[in-house]
């Protein structure tokens, strides 16, 4: 799988940013949910724990100032970037695919 850099900016302030270093689609895809998750602890801080649906997940990429990623595909040797709705897209397969798993 392409090497992708993860770039979170959860407010409109710039000392805020972060970036994330993922291996695989699995790894991005959970820096995105930890992301997302950290957002939704911040929303509701007296909560002992988070649960939350795709559309909740969605909501909360959405909150965000700005969530992009730079994929590095072997065969193109170039970083291409990518925005949020790419990122939900490619986010969205993999935990429906789970989620209908936990549901058989």
């Amino acid at each position: 799988m392409s090497h992708t850099m993860l770039l979170v900016q959860p407010t409109k302030r710039p000392e805020g940013r972060t970036s994330a270093d993922c291996e695989s689609g699995n790894e991005r895809m959970e820096g995105v949910c930890k992301t997302c998750e950290e957002h939704l602890k911040r929303m509701d801080p007296n909560s002992p724990s988070i649960t939350y649906d795709i559309s909740q997940l969605f909501d909360s990429i959405d909150d965000l100032a700005e969530l992009s990623c730079l994929v590095y595909p072997a065969d193109t040797q170039t970083y291409q970037p990518y925005n949020k709705d790419w990122i939900e897209e490619k986010t969205s397969v993999p935990l429906r695919g789970q989620a209908q798993q936990a549901g058989k």
